[in-house]
């Protein structure tokens, strides 16, 4: 059991450096969010994993949820408006 704990936790790490560098590298804003809001989940679950279960709600719920929303709507604004009020 010890084995698969561990290829878990370098299965996350991987995924976490992966996401992070795939979201600072695209130039597609909307995918950058997505993305962002991958890693906080991710990272969430990384905090429960090392048991911290209370960092790992406000990061699911910080993190990912609010800032990822707002990120979306700052997008959304962004694209919506008139090419003269740029």
């Amino acid at each position: 059991m010890n084995v698969v704990l561990w290829t878990l936790d370098v299965v996350l790490c991987g995924s976490l450096v992966w996401l992070a560098v795939q979201t600072l590298a695209t130039p597609d804003l909307f995918k950058a969010i997505v993305m962002f809001i991958v890693f906080g989940l991710l990272l969430a679950l990384v905090w429960a994993r090392l048991e911290a279960p209370d960092i790992a709600l406000a990061e699911a719920a910080i993190g990912a949820g609010l800032t990822g929303a707002l990120l979306l709507t700052a997008v959304a604004a962004i694209t919506k408006r008139p090419e003269g009020k740029r």
